[in-house]
């Protein structure tokens, strides 16, 4: 799997990485250009015009574009970058991924809930399972991907997974085939890069039950 988290093999466009130089597919960074003011703005949606350059979706290459230059570097110009970049980062990707969730919940092709969710994982409807950050370890470990090409995302708290579904919290969803989901999994690789360093922990029994 790429670093963007791609379900299928379709070749994705390749873009160059400012700060490890690294080559790979756009899905796995974040477009950055340069707004009227001369200031560094994160194109997540890839939409804005102008020149663009790419960072790889991880917060420690964020901070170090900013803190290094490379920004300016690549704009060939003065640039101002925003402190907290990162957040405003992190912010606008876990909004793509709470609402495509949203939408593919409304397309009848994600479920939440213990009972819903593993009533998909064992008939095969399932391709992707959603569980929470702060979801208890003893009860996320009782439903698994059954098959190794599924894909799991565990990087959403049970605040934001619920909000998808318009509930308070959710511990357990799933998505199935086509629509928004390979979409979902590249933005949420994205966001798990993102929030690398933020030291989110499990939450123990805090989040053990779907309301």
């Amino acid at each position: 799997m790429t670093r963007g988290g791609r379900i299928n093999e379709e070749e994705d466009p390749e873009r160059k990485c400012i700060v490890s130089g690294e080559v790979q597919p756009k899905a796995g960074l974040i477009r950055f250009c340069v707004g009227p003011e001369g200031q560094v703005v994160a194109d997540v949606m890839n939409k804005l015009p102008g020149r663009g350059f790419y960072v790889t979706a991880d917060r420690a290459m964020i901070e170090k574009a900013a803190k290094k230059g490379l920004f300016a570097r690549a704009a060939k110009q003065a640039v101002t970058v925003p402190a907290d970049l990162p957040d405003l980062v992190e912010a606008f990707v876990l909004r793509r991924v709470i609402e495509m969730i949203s939408l593919t919940r409304k397309a009848n092709s994600a479920v939440m809930g213990y009972e819903k969710v593993k009533d998909w994982l064992q008939n095969g409807k399932a391709v992707v399972l959603l569980q929470s950050s702060d979801g208890s370890e003893r009860g996320k470990t009782k439903l698994r991907m059954p098959s190794e090409n599924g894909r799991y995302i565990g990087c959403l708290t049970a605040a934001e997974l619920g909000l998808a579904f318009g509930r308070e919290r959710a511990i357990h969803a799933a998505l199935a085939a086509g629509g928004l989901t390979t979409r979902v999994v590249e933005e949420a690789a994205r966001l798990t890069g993102l929030r690398a360093q933020s030291g989110q922990q499990d939450g123990g029994e805090t989040a053990l039950k779907d309301t």
